[in-house]
């Protein structure tokens, strides 16, 4: 047990224990969105040393002025404003609390952030990268080109097994958020890569009785963390002076798409998203990509 688990009272205990509980069964949230809630409403009970359903709405905005004379980014604020949110919302509806001493506060205003994504000739450029004459290689190209060709997440990437592909279809099922699956699409650029790795490069690599697609040097599946350090190094390679992450390729293909004339729901359909508000930030994406053409392109602009 924590030093902050061992200063809080038996009910802050006992309600973080059930709500954990709670997000992890009831709302199937993903362990790194169970933890990172659990930790800011940790840090919220060891600081008020009041019982839960003794919290008054002042206790929350010191609370907060706290934070922010911590000089925390206001994206930081917003998520413990969340996890607190998400705590009290569960005090109510499966603890009988009458009042929640947050829901009147608001959380800071967040300045909306274009995500990053790769030009055309940049991902080509990257893709390009890896020296598929080594196993490594190989599968580093096909790790680049599915997640370009097909959207997903890092974690839903790694998480794949080599019975989840359809090379024939080219079609693949994979979980997403909330434990969510869809059924995601990867064209001919992706399918030789892959079709190179599988033939080529992961019967060297991969443990016998591994049955993760993508595998690491040692043979066994690849993590997250694995998949951003092969991003960053093939960023460094080619000499991006960008911010790009594994994500960014997601991105990417949602922008692309989307100059490519696809319909929006479609995009929201493939990304996996729930509110269509999700993928609407892409449109801004794409609009800037016709700005950067228009002024390099029109003799008057």
């Amino acid at each position: 047990m924590s030093d902050a688990q061992m200063q809080l009272s038996e009910e802050w205990e006992k309600n973080i224990h059930d709500f954990t509980l709670h997000l992890d069964v009831e709302r199937n949230l993903s362990r790194h969105t169970v933890s990172a809630y659990i930790s800011d409403v940790l840090s919220f009970a060891v600081w008020c040393q009041t019982a839960p359903s003794q919290v008054t709405p002042i206790m929350i905005r010191q609370y907060l002025a706290q934070l922010v004379e911590k000089e925390l980014s206001k994206r930081s604020i917003a998520r413990h404003m969340s996890a607190l949110r998400s705590f009290y919302r569960f005090m109510r509806l499966l603890k009988g609390l009458q009042v929640s001493p947050i829901e009147a506060i608001r959380s800071p205003r967040l300045d909306k952030k274009l995500p990053s994504f790769l030009y055309v000739d940049e991902i080509f450029q990257l893709l390009r990268a890896p020296d598929c004459t080594q196993p490594l290689g190989i599968r580093d190209r096909a790790i680049l080109e599915f997640l370009y060709a097909s959207g997903v997440r890092v974690a839903e990437c790694v998480a794949l097994d080599l019975a989840d592909l359809r090379m024939d279809s080219g079609l693949v099922s994979v979980i997403g958020k909330g434990n969510r699956e869809r059924i995601v699409l990867y064209g001919s650029g992706a399918k030789m890569a892959l079709r190179s790795y599988i033939d080529h490069a992961r019967p060297s690599l991969a443990k016998v009785d591994e049955v993760a697609l993508f595998v690491n040097h040692r043979g066994s599946r690849l993590s997250d963390r694995s998949v951003r350090r092969i991003v960053d190094r093939y960023v460094q390679q080619i000499a991006l002076i960008k911010h790009i992450t594994p994500h960014s390729f997601r991105h990417t293909f949602a922008t692309h798409l989307l100059e490519g004339g696809a319909d929006l729901r479609v995009v929201q359909e493939l990304l996996g998203h729930q509110s269509l508000s999700s993928t609407q930030i892409y449109t801004h994406t794409a609009k800037e990509h016709l700005m950067r053409v228009y002024e390099l392109s029109h003799p008057r602009a």
